[in-house]
C-alpha cells in the first residue's frame, strides 16, 4: 500500500497527542512487578504498549512481541523474575536479527535461566523465570540503554537489590534517568550514587493509581511540519504534554527554536498536562551540529527537516541507529536521495549534508522499512514537495496509531494507492 500525501496551504490544528510509548512501557512492567491490580490511566495505544498488555493479560506460553524492541528487552527482563513460570519470547523475522545477547548475559550474571531457541545472541528465547538475588554488576555504557532500564525496572524485585557500573560512555542518559524516575513515582528506592553507578534497593513497589503523559516523541513530527509551512499565520496546537518533562525527547523544543520554531505553554505548572502551541520566530541558523546521543530517535526528523530547510547539519551520536527497527543510518541516505539530497556518514555514528544535492525521483515513494519513524519524519515533507509517497504506511501503528487520522484533521489530504 502507498499513501500520496498533499499538504494544506495553510497550517492550522489542534492535536491530542498519543500517550508517552516511553512511559507506558515501563509503567506497565512496574504493574506487572507490583501485583498488577491498578492499570495506568492513558495508557499508549501504539502496537509497542498494546503487545506488553496483551502479554501481561493472557500470559501465553509463546509470547509474540512482534516488531517492538523495548517490549523484547523489558518483557526479557521482567519473565527472567517471574518465578515458577517458563515462555519462549518471539517476535517479526527482523526481530530475531536484532541482537540481544548483551541483556542475556547480564541477566544470566545475576542467575537468570535463559536459553537462545535459534541463532546464539538472538532471539527467540527460552526464559525460566526465577527468584534472582541481584547485587553488583557492571555493564558497557554505549549500548542501547533499554538493556539498561530492563535490568533496572527488575532492581526492586532483587533480594540484594541491584548496583549497576556503566563502563565506557554512557549514552542516553535521559531514557536511564526517565527509567528512575518512573519507578520512584512507584516508590522504587532508586538513584545514581555517582557518574557511573545506579543503585536499586530491595524495596518493593507501591501499587498506585498513575496517569502516563503525552508523547514529545510525536510532539517532533509537528514541530517539523511548523518548522517547513510558510505561512505567517500558520499555528499548531498539542494538546497533554507537560512543562519540565523527564522524556528525553521533550529537547525538541530546543532544538527546534534553532530552527524557527517557537514553544508557548498555556501553564508551566509542572506535573500538569498543558496544551503547547508552536508558532513560527522567523530566527533560523545558518547551519546546525548537534550530538543525539541522548535523544537518538530525533535523529531522522532533523536529517529530513534540515535538509529541506537548506540548512547544512552535522549530527553525531548516531550509533544506536543501526541496530533499530533497520540500519536508520543507511535508510536515511537512501531515501533522502528520493528527495533530491545526498546525505553523508561517517564513523557508524554520524550524518551530515554540506548542500550537496542530485536528481530528485518525485514519482519513487519513500520506503519505510517496518519503520514507524522513517514514515512519521518524511511525511513532513510534503509541505515542501508537491506530492509526497509513503510506501507502508501503516507502520506509523508501531507509536502513533492515529498519525494520519491527525494529518487528516490538519486538512492534508492523503489518498491510498499502490506503489
Amino acid at each position: 500500500m502507498q499513501y500520496e500525501i498533499t499538504a494544506p496551504s495553510q497550517l492550522n490544528a489542534t492535536i491530542k497527542l498519543p500517550a508517552s510509548k516511553s512511559i507506558s512501557n515501563r509503567a506497565l512492567i512496574i504493574y506487572a512487578l507490583s501485583g498488577g491490580s491498578i492499570l495506568p490511566d492513558n495508557l499508549s495505544d501504539c502496537d509497542d504498549t498494546e503487545v506488553i498488555i496483551e502479554a501481561l493479560r493472557h500470559n501465553p506460553y509463546e509470547i509474540n512481541i512482534k516488531a517492538a524492541g523495548t517490549a523484547m528487552r523489558f518483557m526479557t527482563a521482567y519473565l527472567a523474575v517471574k518465578e515458577g513460570k517458563e515462555h519462549v519470547l518471539t517476535g517479526t523475522e527482523r526481530m530475531k536479527h536484532r541482537p540481544i545477547s548483551v541483556l542475556v548475559d547480564a541477566l544470566r550474571r545475576l542467575g537468570a535461566d535463559i536459553s537462545y531457541v535459534g541463532e546464539q545472541g538472538y532471539p527467540p528465547l527460552r526464559i525460566k523465570g526465577r527468584r534472582l538475588e541481584g547485587g553488583l554488576l557492571e555493564i558497557a555504557g554505549n549500548i542501547s540503554s533499554q538493556y539498561i532500564s530492563a535490568l533496572l525496572l527488575i532492581g526492586p524485585t532483587l533480594s540484594k537489590g541491584l548496583t549497576l557500573r556503566l563502563t565506557g560512555d554512557i549514552i542516553s542518559r535521559p531514557y536511564i534517568d526517565l527509567t528512575l524516575w518512573t519507578m520512584r513515582e512507584f516508590g522504587a528506592e532508586a538513584d545514581w550514587s555517582d557518574f557511573e553507578t545506579i543503585r536499586v534497593a530491595p524495596h518493593p513497589y507501591n501499587e498506585r493509581a498513575y496517569y502516563i503523559e503525552n508523547d514529545w516523541s510525536a510532539a517532533s513530527y509537528w514541530y517539523e511540519m511548523m518548522a517547513l509551512s510558510h505561512g505567517d499565520e500558520d499555528e499548531i496546537k498539542l494538546e497533554g504534554l507537560m512543562d519540565g518533562s523527564k522524556q528525553g525527547d521533550s529537547s525538541v523544543r530546543y532544538i527546534f527554536s534553532l530552527l524557527g520554531v517557537k514553544t508557548i505553554f498555556e501553564t508551566k505548572q509542572e506535573g500538569v498536562p498543558t496544551t503547547v502551541t508552536l508558532r513560527h520566530s522567523h530566527r533560523c541558523v545558518p547551519r546546525l551540529e548537534y550530538d543525539f546521543v541522548n535523544s537518538p530517535d530525533l535523529a531522522q526528523t532533523f536529517v529530513v527537516c534540515c535538509a529541506l530547510l537548506n540548512v547544512p547539519f552535522h549530527f553525531r551520536g548516531l550509533a544506536t541507529l543501526k541496530i533499530k527497527e533497520t540500519d536508520r543510518i543507511e535508510a536515511m541516505k537512501t531515501e533522502m536521495r528520493k528527495l533530491g539530497y545526498v546525505i553523508h556518514d561517517a564513523n557508524n555514528s554520524e550524518l551530515y549534508w554540506d548542500g550537496e544535492r542530485c536528481e530528485p525521483q518525485p514519482e519513487v515513494g519513500i520506503d519505510t522499512y517496518e519503520d514507524h519513524r522513517m514514515a512519521l519524519s518524511f511525511a513532513p515533507a510534503a509541505l515542501t514537495v508537491n506530492t509526497l509517497r509513503i510506501n507502508q504506511p501503516q507502520v506509523v501503528t508501531k507509536s502513533y496509531p492515529h498519525f494520519w487520522d491527525d494529518l487528516t484533521k490538519a486538512t492534508y489530504s492523503i489518498k491510498t494507492t499502490e506503489p
